[in-house]
């Protein structure tokens, strides 16, 4: 397990996902990743494409680790905005209708037996709460 600071934030591949729904392939491609330190993905033994869990104190969620094309930056990980980043941070927004997407203490952690689940699968899962 490796303690990190999480960001996240707008990509390109992310706001082009939009176009076609929030719930279809090209969006899990776009936000289901988190992009990591080449040394970090190094130093856990795990490759591009390995799933892996990021657990906050407002969550938990399994994403795919991807090499991050900025580097270095040891200890920081980046999820793109998105139902994959929204499983981990801070509901609260303090009255100002966007919650905190950087800056958040968290765990990343190599899984098995686990699955990457479908933004409907999320969405299910929090009607089911």
């Amino acid at each position: 397990m490796l303690d990190v600071i999480l960001m996240s934030g707008r990509t390109i591949n992310q706001g082009r996902s939009l176009e076609g729904g929030k719930l279809d392939d090209e969006a899990v491609i776009a936000t289901g990743s988190v992009f990591m330190d080449q040394e970090d993905m190094k130093a856990m033994k795990i490759l591009t494409g390995t799933l892996v869990k990021v657990k906050t104190e407002f969550g938990e969620i399994v994403v795919r680790a991807r090499i991050s094309p900025e580097q270095p930056h040891k200890g920081i990980i980046f999820i793109p905005m998105g139902i994959y980043a929204n499983a981990v941070i801070d509901p609260e927004t303090n009255s100002t209708g966007m919650p905190t997407y950087k800056g958040i203490k968290a765990t990343v952690e190599r899984v098995v037996g686990e699955k990457l689940l479908t933004p409907a699968e999320i969405v299910a899962s929090y009607k089911a709460e």
